[in-house]
This record gives structure tokens, C-alpha cells and sequence, in this order.
């Protein structure tokens, strides 16, 4: 196994669109979104948006046919199948939300990669209305970091994978981390030195890197498109197999001999 934990963020990552933007203009509610857009919370507008599709008429399929409707590059297919090949351990960690995620991952059948999905809970009531809930719940408590929106705080997400991959495994994990926006930077400072943070050039979490890059202890591999995502993160993939190996080999090596060498010594040769 790599040893190795990849954490993909969702929108403008692994798709190379926002699913809420395209949703929004897929279905006719960019006019709607514009007038709500600063009286609000974003994840309370998507889901008060939600529930005016619902109202419209629009059903829980038409949603889901839109989201099926978003491009998926083919290397980013690749990029994740070959991460998963290699023995990662693949998760999501997104502001967006469950259903969006699914179905999306599902249609390009990749939903089994990946061993946990972080981000925003969603559910369809009796009346096929898709309900969007905060992964923190803003208004009963508050997560307490500046950084982040209300709703999620994706540091404390990789906190909690980190301590609960500690107590599953006797050796660390590491990490591997691709996001783009401003909230990927909170993460992005809870990295290791011997972690990888890989930013989407020219978006806002290079961007913030980049204004004081020796605050991140992670090592910086950025990438501006689909080629560039999965030739970055295979490569960093294999070196940290060509690491792990060459440890355990000099391990064995400095290990003491409990037995002595087997000395062969050549026949006598008959004449």
C-alpha cells in the first residue's frame, strides 16, 4: 500500500465547473441568484434555491439530469483511477453537497473509489424537494476558525481523518491534498512537512500561498489543468512508494544477524 491519504476537493477539482453555479444557470435561476446573493449565507441560499425549483415544478430527476450534464476531463478519470490503483486511500472533502457528489460520481462510475465523502448533508423529503443541511451547524454552534465559511471548516475535517487514521494504523499516513479555493487554505495549513498540497494555479488558494508561502510546512505542486493534476499527483504517488521501499530496505539492513553466514565451499574436483 502507498501509504498514502488523497483528499480531492470537489468543484472547479475534480469537475472543472461550480455544480451550484450549473445548476443555477442550468435551470433557469441565475436572475433569482444574483437578487438573493448577498442576504444570505451560500449554503442557505442553495437550498432556499432549491426549494423554488420545488415550487416551479422542477423535480429531484431534472436536478440530476442537469449535474449529469457537467463535463468530466478524462484524465482527471484516470487520475483517479490510477491513485486508487496505486493504494491510496481517496476521499472528498467539498463545500458542496451530498447529492450533487453522488450523483455526479455515480454517472461517471467513480463513487467506489473513494472511502468517505465530507461535505454538506442532503436529502429529498416526501414532496421530492432537495433539502441542503450545513456540515456544521452554524446555528446551534459555531466551528470557530476565521477562515472558513460557517458551514464547513475543512481544517477540522483533516484533523479528524488524521487522528482517526493514527488510531487505525501504527504508521503514519500522509497526505496529499488538490483543491482551488479560498476554503482549501485552511487544510492546506494543517499539512505536515512530509504532506503535498497541490493548488490549482492563478485560483484563490494559490493565490493565498502564495502571499506567504512559508506558512504552508507541506511541499507546493501546483497545476493548472486535467494533464497536469494526474502527471503531478502519480508522480508524487510513486515517489512516496520509492521512499517507503527504500526505508524499509535500510531498516533490514540495520537489522543485527542472528544467524550466521552460509559459507559455500567448492567440491573437490575428481580426477
Amino acid at each position: 500500500m502507498a501509504g498514502v491519504i488523497v483528499v480531492f476537493d470537489f468543484d472547479k477539482t475534480i469537475i472543472d465547473v461550480d455544480s451550484d453555479d450549473w445548476v443555477i444557470d442550468g435551470l433557469g435561476l441565475t436572475e433569482r441568484f444574483n437578487e438573493l446573493l448577498h442576504t444570505m449565507p451560500w449554503n442557505c441560499l442553495m437550498d432556499k434555491l432549491l426549494g423554488e425549483l420545488n415550487e416551479q415544478g422542477r423535480t429531484i430527476e431534472d436536478i440530476a439530469a442537469c449535474l449529469k450534464s457537467i463535463p468530466l476531463h478524462p484524465q482527471i478519470i484516470s487520475a483517479i483511477k490510477s491513485a486508487y490503483s496505486l493504494g491510496c486511500d481517496l476521499r472528498v472533502v467539498s463545500d458542496a453537497n451530498m447529492f450533487y457528489i453522488e450523483t455526479i460520481l455515480k454517472h461517471h462510475e467513480l463513487f467506489d473509489y473513494f472511502s468517505e465523502i465530507n461535505t454538506n448533508p442532503s436529502y429529498v423529503d416526501d414532496n421530492g424537494r432537495l433539502t441542503i443541511v450545513p456540515y456544521h451547524d452554524f446555528h446551534t454552534s459555531v466551528h470557530g476558525c476565521a477562515l472558513c465559511p460557517p458551514n464547513m471548516c475543512k481544517g477540522l475535517i483533516i484533523d479528524r481523518i488524521r487522528d482517526s487514521t493514527m488510531k487505525d494504523s501504527t504508521a503514519a499516513k500522509k497526505f496529499i491534498y488538490l483543491g482551488d479555493g479560498r476554503g482549501d487554505y485552511c487544510p492546506a495549513l494543517k499539512l505536515d512537512e512530509s504532506d503535498k498540497v497541490l493548488p490549482r494555479k492563478d485560483y484563490p488558494l494559490w493565490n493565498l500561498i502564495q502571499k506567504n508561502p512559508q506558512l504552508i510546512r507541506a511541499e507546493i505542486h501546483a497545476w493548472c489543468n486535467a494533464a497536469e493534476l494526474e502527471e503531478t499527483l502519480v508522480q508524487l504517488i510513486h515517489a512516496n512508494t520509492s521512499d517507503s521501499i527504500a526505508a524499509d530496505c535500510k531498516s533490514l539492513s540495520a537489522l543485527p544477524s542472528h544467524h550466521e553466514a552460509l559459507v559455500l565451499h567448492p567440491l573437490p574436483v575428481q580426477q
